[in-house]
This record gives structure tokens, sequence and C-alpha cells, in this order.
């Protein structure tokens, strides 16, 4: 995953003086490798915003922007208080979203193509961010988010700060060498393979994913296991992402046939992560990484110093 973005260029939203150009230059700055066409322009930046990006939300926020949003989706739950309606993040509503009359519309690429094709035949900015493929990416749209809101100072500092929280998490980090882990994504055995921006984290841990394997058979980075398959993977490490969606925990994994002998669950390095927080990449990427690693803690810990 990736997006393509200008070099050399500023990402900050640009108004033309002349009334009649002003949405279209607006329009194209947002979407990226916007420019003008040498007329005389003002920089202004977007005063409503409406986020359809979990991810986004948090970062605009984090990063200052919050009282330049009027609007989130219905899962943006984070920071407390963002004003989060029934917009869908999923299967977004042109109509509805154009009814809180938006400067700018933050959405995730996995959208139809019809709703940002749609929001920009009516003159609303668009700017589409892909999931990110690594920690680098991540980073990145931190950055651009700050731009285009007039933050951005704000969003380099913001992006400097995760990062460096995250590689002295890496760096105090036990080995993972010699270990594998499960990271379950629901009840159904749903997991992220390492080539995705999940498994990178993992992958810098130096940690082995048993759901390779299934994940290289199905040609897919989100591979379903079944439950014999990852008793008999034993990994040494699981991460529960369905603990709020789903009421997973470590005691409902000891329950499940035959899952008391796999070694995460012998040793207690089970461990529940808040769904979001396990599933987002804006500002509290270090908080997951921290769960991580101190589960890799557990699971290297001597049995017999285990409580």
């Amino acid at each position: 995953m990736g997006s393509r973005r200008c070099k050399g260029k500023s990402a900050g939203v640009v108004l033309s003086v002349v009334a009649s150009l002003a949405v279209t230059v607006l329009a194209l700055a947002v979407a990226g490798c916007g420019s003008s066409d040498g007329s005389a322009t003002e920089e202004r930046h977007p005063t409503r915003i409406v986020s359809l990006s979990p991810s986004a939300t948090e970062t605009l926020f984090a990063l200052g922007a919050g009282d330049q949003v009027i609007a989130v989706d219905e899962e943006s739950d984070y920071p407390p208080g963002v004003p989060q309606t029934d917009l869908s993040s999923y299967q977004p509503n042109v109509e509805a979203i154009v009814g809180y009359d938006p400067d700018l519309v933050v959405l995730p690429a996995s959208v139809p193509r019809d709703v940002p094709a749609g929001l920009r035949r009516v003159g609303v900015p668009v700017l589409s961010q892909p999931a990110p493929a690594n920690l680098d990416d991540a980073y990145e749209q931190m950055r651009e988010l700050g731009i285009v809101t007039g933050h951005a100072a704000e969003g380099r500092e913001l992006a400097r700060e995760v990062r460096d929280r995250v590689e002295r998490l890496f760096a105090a980090a036990p080995s993972g060498r010699g270990l594998d882990f499960f990271h379950e994504l629901d009840p159904d055995l749903y997991s992220a393979g390492s080539r995705n921006f999940i498994g990178r984290i993992y992958g810098r841990l130096g940690l082995e994913n048993v759901a390779d394997p299934a994940a290289r058979r199905a040609g897919t980075p989100y591979p379903q296991m079944s439950s014999e398959a990852v008793v008999a993977a034993d990994p040494d490490l699981i991460v529960l992402a369905d603990t709020e969606c789903c009421g997973q925990s470590p005691a409902t994994v000891a329950r499940r046939p035959g899952w008391d002998q796999v070694s995460a669950v012998r040793s207690g390095a089970v461990v529940a992560i808040d769904d979001d927080i396990a599933s987002r990449w804006g500002p509290r990427i270090p908080v997951f990484v921290t769960k991580v690693v101190g589960a890799m803690k557990t699971a290297r810990a001597p049995v017999a110093a285990r409580p």
C-alpha cells in the first residue's frame, strides 16, 4: 500500500482570490500536487473538516486541528468529545456528507471510488489516505494532515514524537528471536500476516508470524486460520485485538478446546488490547507496541518465575 505524493511542493490548501476559481484551486491542492497557474493566490486552511477515518480523526486532534473538525464518522470515538455522527466510513453517503457543508473531507482510500468523485463534482475538496504499509507511511500521513490543516509544524512534531517513542520501545524490547505469535482479529480466527502495517510492527520486534503460511496459501494479508492450525503452531505469544467487539480475553482463550496446551496460554503471554489501539495508525501506535513488548517479556520469562 502507499500513495503518490508531491516532491518539493507544499500540500497546503491554496485558494485563489478570484472567487470563481477558489473551490477548484482548493480541491486540487488538497488532492495533492495542486498548484496555482500564476494568478494571485493566498493560503487558506479548512475550518469545516469532516473526517471519515478513525486514524485520521485521532491525528487531527493530536496535532491541534480539532477545532476545525465539525463531524466524524460513527467509528471515530477518540479522543473523548469528538463530534461523532452516524456517518459511515465503510459506505459513505455523499449527500449526508455534503449536508455538513465541509470545506475538506478526509477519507480512507478504501471507500468506493464514486464517493470522492461525487464530492469533488459538487466542489468539496477531498484528502484520501490509504492504509499505511509501514510505520514510515503512518508518520507521513501525520505530516500530510498537518500541512493541509495549517499545522505543518505540529504535524512534523507529532510524527517525530510518535516515531521516537516507538523506536525507544523497539530498542528496549527483549529479542524476539525464536518467539512466534498469533494476532487475533476476531473469534473466527482471522489474523494479520507479515505483509501489512500490523505485521511489520511485529517484524521490527523480531517475532515470527504463525499466520504467514495461511496468508501465502490464501494470497491475502489477512488470512483465516482454523483452531486446530493455531494450536498446532503453538505460538509463544497471542495478541487479542477482538476484546471490545467480541468479548475475548485470556480467560476465554484458555477455555477453547485444546488451547490450554498452547505455550502462550500456559505461560500467561496472552495479551488483550483495545481493538481500536490495535487497528489504528495514529498517535496511539506506541501504546500498541508497549502492550506487545510487555507480553514478549512474559513469554521470555522462565516458567518458574511466573506467577
